[in-house]
């Protein structure tokens, strides 16, 4: 089968022939209908996120349609249209009995640890595979299974009740989600930080009061926009400490700041202003839950959280269109999302 592989770090992307994968008992063999270009997929490239196993096929955004099955298999059949749930995990340790499979201890992400989804073909374990409506696209079922899940993840770590209030600092594919779900989950004001003109206009059109962190203090805004108050949840989706202390100080009392983005920088706080005297928190978010899947499928589902037209970008399994989606990712202006779409996909 036709794979594109990350042979070098450091290096472009290669188009390689590779064989399709044997499957055990409990996997699946699924026919790659769509596969969804992650920023993090950029960093694996560049080296900025380690790989020690090349070559690697890349891509962890994955949504087709089942093959081949395992003997021991129940849980799909042959010809179920299913998107992937990207942590492989033990399903035994003190970790995956709890249902936190992120932190299990034999944990394999696809398309990092073992080959993802830029390919024909992938082999999954069959519990990694949930059946995707017919409602909703292999596009979308492809994109959903990070930047989606991640969003939803973080604000159930973060508990949003239905009435309160959301800032959500960002707004590249995790923001776009993020503020659809937080208004499905019954979020009444919505806050969205950002400098970038374009992604200032996306998230007005959508009901959000766009904050442009160019235009003055953003904590400050935030704080007029909530009548001094602050607000009752934040989301920090860029991953810089400048951000990440900014998610703390708009917290209102009882406040709680979700930091999901991801860098190297330490943060500052004052203790009693910003936390003890607010009875606030700071809570790290780490991947999401395959047991979250099945509600944010029925998000999509019900059209709480929708792509438009425009937000998808569809490029052919081949490294060149592949390597320039990844280098436009470092100037993206907007959140449209490249998705890979075989042309082996049978649709």
């Amino acid at each position: 089968m036709k794979a594109v592989q990350l042979t070098q770090i450091g290096e472009p992307l290669k188009n390689r022939e590779v064989s399709i994968p044997e499957i055990g008992a409990q996997d699946v063999l699924i026919r790659v209908a769509a596969a969804g270009v992650c920023h993090s997929d950029a960093h694996y490239r560049d080296g900025i996120s380690k790989i020690d196993n090349l070559p690697v096929t890349l891509g962890h955004e994955v949504a087709g349609s089942v093959e081949r099955i395992g003997k021991d298999v129940t849980n799909v059949a042959v010809g179920d249209r299913v998107c992937v749930h990207y942590l492989v995990h033990c399903g035994s340790c003190e970790f995956c009995e709890r249902g936190l499979e992120q932190f299990c201890r034999t944990v394999q992400m696809i398309g990092k640890h073992r080959d993802g989804g830029y390919a024909e073909y992938i082999r999954v374990p069959a519990k990694n595979a949930f059946k995707l409506p017919e409602a909703i696209s292999f596009e979308v079922g492809a994109i959903m299974m990070c930047s989606s899940a991640t969003s939803l993840h973080a604000l159930n770590k973060a508990r949003l009740k239905p009435g309160e209030s959301v800032a959500i600092f960002g707004f590249g594919g995790l923001g776009f989600s993020a503020l659809q779900l937080a208004r499905a989950l019954g979020c009444r004001d919505a806050c969205v930080v950002e400098i970038n003109p374009a992604k200032l206009a996306a998230a007005a059109k959508i009901g959000a009061n766009a904050i442009d962190a160019n235009a003055g203090d953003p904590v400050e805004q935030i704080k007029e926009a909530t009548a001094g108050k602050g607000v009752d949840v934040s989301l920090e989706l860029i991953g810089s400490a400048k951000t990440m202390r900014q998610a703390v100080q708009c917290l209102g009392v009882l406040g709680r700041a979700a930091l999901v983005g991801l860098t190297t920088e330490s943060m500052s706080i004052f203790p009693y202003p910003e936390l003890i005297n607010k009875e606030a928190a700071i809570i790290g978010v780490s991947d999401h839950l395959a047991t979250e899947l099945p509600s944010l499928l029925e998000f999509v589902r019900s059209a709480k959280l929708h792509f438009p037209s425009g937000a998808l970008r569809l490029v052919d399994l081949e490294a060149g269109q592949i390597n320039a989606a990844l280098d436009a990712l470092q100037d993206s202006i907007d959140h449209v999302r490249t998705v890979i779409v075989p042309a082996t996909s049978g649709r």
